[in-house]
């Protein structure tokens, strides 16, 4: 076959079937007074359990400002961006909830007027974070332990029975406060967070190609043979005409 036509091909690959993005914010924790108490291990001369408003006011630390990022279930700082998949990932879990009749069927109105049959998915996204109290320095004073947080998305896409969730999240961003007075203590912790949700399956494509092959690599001396492909059965796989 000349290297310039074209043949009928079957090929595997992965169809999207439904792609959306979606912004979340969730507040992970409000954690008052005594609840504190051993959240916290300081690089101090203060026991793990000490009021924390004891250690910001402790004149030898100075002032601190409060930190949290997203992290494994032992405080290890993590890369959200790295996740991908609805594998666990270091701590950070994104996945399709089994629904016990599988996906509820949809009707939904499209702004033209189309209606359209969709799939109820409902996903888990769940997690941990970690709060730094670091100085003035930029030196870690305080460093608390694992924050766990989850928060379940539903979402109407088109997802037929044989399709998968592909889920990964694209932005992450911690906001933390910390009050603490002689009387009264309390860490608040919330989280911003952009999902990018697929519904995905492999399928069986014909389409018209042509063959690829590498160039003629310029170097001196012996040249690689060049990568012969096996013949296919055209007559018969992929059929050039399909009944209707």
């Amino acid at each position: 076959m000349n290297h310039k036509e074209t043949e009928r091909v079957c090929i595997k690959t992965r169809k999207v079937y439904d792609w959306v993005s979606r912004q979340v914010d969730v507040a992970v924790k409000s954690i008052c007074n005594s609840d504190l108490d051993g959240l916290f291990a300081c690089d101090l001369e203060h026991d793990d359990d000490a009021n924390i408003a004891d250690i910001l006011c402790d004149a030898k630390v100075g002032g601190l400002s409060v930190e949290c990022f997203l992290s494994d279930e032992h405080g290890h700082r993590i890369n959200a961006k790295a996740h991908h998949n609805h594998r666990h990932h270091k701590g950070l879990t994104c996945k399709e909830i089994e629904q016990p009749n599988g996906r509820p069927d949809v009707e939904v109105t499209l702004p033209d007027g189309t209606e359209v049959t969709l799939q109820r998915v409902k996903v888990l996204i769940k997690g941990y974070v970690t709060v730094h109290l670091v100085n003035a320095a930029g030196h870690v004073v305080c460093c608390s332990k694992a924050i766990p947080f989850a928060t379940i998305q539903t979402f109407l896409l088109c997802a037929p029975e044989g399709t998968e969730l592909d889920c990964h999240v694209t932005f992450f961003e911690c906001d933390s406060n910390l009050i603490a007075t002689p009387d009264f203590a309390q860490l608040d912790v919330a989280i911003t967070l952009c999902l990018d949700i697929q519904m995905e399956a492999d399928v069986k494509l014909e389409i018209e190609a042509r063959i690829c092959r590498p160039r003629e690599e310029i170097l001196e001396g012996l040249m690689c043979p060049a990568k012969e492909f096996p013949p296919q059965c055209p007559e018969i796989f992929p059929a050039h005409k399909r009944p209707r």
